[in-house]
């Protein structure tokens, strides 16, 4: 009684969930079309009757019925019965979700070899042959119920993991969301008067990506990417990014360096002998081989939303859609948000007169289709520029 009493302890719920050991009993299902099988397998089992359930069915087809919502723990089926016959219960019990892994013990007789193989193929945890040895029952169901409570004891472990592992990506996910709006803060400390432009960008572009009906994954990038896009200028002097009046000409070069200078920061990857090396060494860290594709986005768009649409952009001339998509959208809602924007060297548009603006500059310095989605979302964009309207009160604060 020792070794049944063991393995009836720790068996999953009834409602088959693996998040919760349960302490109740086994349960043993016998499925015969002759009564008096029924009766006999009961009677050998009762030796267990204070550790294990047993319930019992001469018909297969009520017995799938209880036992599709994987209330048992070991099945003993008969092969040749009418209705479902045993190959065609064990078919159904394999391809149910709560009964895939339940052990199954199929009763055969010593002319049905066929049906022996058969019932194997289709994953038969064990056979017992006809006349049933009640020794032999016993040891089978033993056997059965220990490789059930080792199946369940894996699953919680794999389900434990995998709440571990997606806990851990949700995790490494904030920190990283957390790293680029960090990145787009220490620009914006070095540009004080761009106030929550970078935040009031990242909105727009997301309005505008999602009224082009961009993928979902496409969206949420852009979003977090597009703040960084002018993260070039904390490589800009504060003489000159600071300056009240107009820019001379070389000023001007100066300043649109700041698209290199992101780029290059935003391309600069992990030295093979230098921080990488010694993270693997000490801390267990590895870098990925292939480059984020939320960094890669950044980097085209720091390094291109400058671009204009006829070829006239810098710093490469590109034209058309040789420009990145998220780098055309991002170049609207920078130009959008600087014109509706007081600077130290300019004042604000209205924004009626700014969207003006942009409708005339599509197929110029503009993609044509990202303008018709920018004034179609126009409503949008303008609502959220009124909640994260220009301040003081920035990335800076925390707000």
């Amino acid at each position: 009684m020792e070794m049944i009493a063991t393995l009836s302890q720790p068996v999953r719920g009834r409602e088959g969930r693996s998040d919760v050991i349960s302490d109740r009993n086994a349960r043993i299902v016998f499925v015969d079309d002759e009564p008096s099988i029924l009766d006999l397998l009961r009677r050998m089992v009762r030796v267990s009757r204070a550790d294990w359930d047993i319930e019992s069915f001469s018909d297969s087809k009520q017995a799938w019925e209880f036992l599709r919502g994987g209330l048992a723990d070991v099945i003993v089926t008969d092969v040749s019965m009418p209705g479902l016959c045993g190959p065609d219960l064990l078919r159904l019990l394999r391809e149910n979700e709560p009964t895939r892994d339940t052990p199954v013990i199929v009763l055969t007789g010593l002319s049905e070899r066929s049906l022996k193989r058969e019932v194997l193929d289709l994953g038969a945890t064990d056979l017992l042959s006809k006349p049933v040895d009640a020794s032999d029952l016993l040891a089978r169901l033993r056997s059965a119920l220990r490789l059930k409570q080792c199946q369940d004891e894996l699953k919680l472990q794999n389900e434990t993991l995998e709440r571990k592992i997606v806990e851990r990506t949700r995790r490494l996910r904030a920190s990283r969301v957390e790293i680029i709006w960090r990145l787009a803060c220490a620009a914006e400390i070095h540009d004080e008067e761009t106030g929550c432009h970078v935040l009031r960008v990242a909105h727009s572009c997301r309005i505008v990506a999602e009224a082009l009906h961009q993928p979902r994954e496409f969206v949420e990038m852009l979003f977090l990417s597009a703040p960084l896009h002018d993260l070039g200028k904390i490589g800009i002097p504060d003489s000159i990014l600071h300056k009240p009046g107009r820019l001379t000409d070389e000023e001007r070069e100066i300043v649109r360096t700041h698209c290199q200078i992101g780029e290059r920061i935003l391309s600069a990857r992990v030295p093979s002998l230098g921080i990488g090396e010694f993270s693997r060494r000490d801390f267990d860290i590895e870098f990925a081989a292939e480059e984020d594709p939320m960094l890669a986005m950044a980097r085209e768009i720091a390094g291109a939303h400058h671009e204009r649409w006829d070829g006239g952009g810098y710093p490469r001339g590109l034209a058309g859609e040789n420009i990145p998509l998220a780098a055309r959208i991002t170049a609207v809602a920078d130009v959008y948000d600087a014109l509706t924007s007081e600077r130290g060297y300019k004042g604000a548009l209205p924004a009626a007169e700014a969207l003006e603006w942009i409708r005339r500059e599509a197929g110029k310095q503009f993609d044509p289709t990202i303008c018709a989605a920018f004034i179609r979302s126009w409503d949008a964009i303008e609502e959220i520029r009124t909640q994260l309207a220009n301040s003081r009160q920035s990335l800076r604060s925390g707000s």
